[in-house]
């Protein structure tokens, strides 16, 4: 009798598949070790939530993602294609989950793009889905981290320290805001200096490199960008702050069940700058660890107590970044058996 087994890879790919997550578990675990002392005294607190208002935050969550796939509704729709709000918010939940274990938001947005050129079979439109929707996201959150950082200074919870580190955040974010403008205005000078900069890189990691494929990369996201004149641009910045306001409310809600009201100026101050120092953190998948500890640190400087903010910090991040990571594998299935039936279905007559 024929053998059909399959060939078992070899251990080292195995190891290397699944590193990643091991890696993310570790992180979290890292993070919950020091709290666990916290977590048994905020025993109380669990047990006294507020649960109408628990579901209210799960529900702003769902209306968050909502966002997110209106943005890449919007974004194709202004390209003359159609995906549906709910399939673009099924589309960023999965990207986001491998983002997660292959790449970051690189990943992230390569699996993206792959979807709707999947979807739309038109490059320009996936690659305009794959970055925009990131750069109109880091644009918001940099908005309320620097509302954030101007509260803080106005009731002085903001040590000089602190003030240097947010700073260089806020910088760093406006460089690359300033970057992607620049690209627009003047293509051809970004192309020189995104080749240059490749090359260099390639040569540290020891690499081969082709300019071409920066080259072309560039001249796509640009001649992508152009399809959104006219004030295309505002329906997908649209989306953008209703994912990043919605997932505020998400946290809000959170802390009026755990019994513990908190001001627009303390909301914006522990979400935003915690954030921009996870996206700046980018060895570090989701955020994990950054967000938490930076969250439960600003927190505690705004004198909320420790064990509310632990209880509400990895409540939000269950509902916001856990349970849409775990989500974004089923919804994968989801898609691709979707998309394969697609395929496979008779043409019209």
């Amino acid at each position: 009798m024929a053998d059909f087994a399959q060939p078992v890879p070899p251990l080292k790919i195995r190891v290397w598949r699944y590193l990643p997550v091991l890696i993310i578990l570790g992180l979290a675990v890292h993070l919950l070790i020091p709290q666990i002392t916290t977590l048994e005294n905020s025993w109380s607190v669990v047990t006294g939530m507020i649960w109408w208002a628990a579901a209210l935050a799960i529900v702003m969550q769902i209306f968050s993602y909502l966002g997110s796939g209106f943005a890449l509704h919007a974004i194709l729709e202004s390209n003359q294609k159609k995906l549906s709000i709910i399939k673009g918010s099924l589309i960023t939940m999965t990207s986001a989950s491998v983002g997660l274990v292959a790449g970051g938001w690189v990943g992230g947005a390569a699996a993206t793009y792959g979807w709707i050129r999947h979807e739309t079979h038109d490059g320009n439109s996936a690659t305009l889905a794959g970055t925009l929707p990131a750069i109109l996201n880091n644009g918001v959150l940099a908005g309320v981290a620097l509302f954030g950082t101007l509260y803080l200074l106005l009731v002085h919870d903001l040590s000089q320290t602190q003030l240097i580190e947010f700073g260089i955040v806020l910088l760093v974010i406006c460089l690359l805001i300033f970057s992607i403008v620049t690209t627009l205005r003047s293509p051809e000078p970004a192309i020189r200096l995104a080749v240059r900069l490749a090359s260099r890189w390639a040569e540290l990691l020891h690499k081969s490199y082709d300019s071409q494929e920066t080259i072309a990369s560039v001249k796509q996201f640009v001649s992508a960008w152009d399809s959104l004149g006219d004030g295309k641009w505002k329906r997908p910045l649209l989306g953008a702050i209703a994912n990043i306001g919605f997932d505020m409310l998400t946290l809000y809600f959170i802390f009026i069940a755990a019994g513990h009201n908190v001001s627009l100026g303390i909301l914006f101050a522990g979400y935003g700058l915690p954030f921009m120092l996870g996206k700046l953190a980018f060895m570090f998948p989701g955020g994990v660890g950054i967000i938490e500890g930076g969250m439960v640190a600003m927190y505690d400087s705004l004198q909320v107590p420790n064990g509310v903010s632990v209880v509400v910090i990895l409540g939000y991040r269950l509902l916001s970044f856990w349970i849409p990571s775990l989500l974004g594998f089923v919804a994968a299935a989801f898609l691709t058996r979707s998309q394969r039936n697609a395929n496979s279905a008779p043409p019209m007559t």
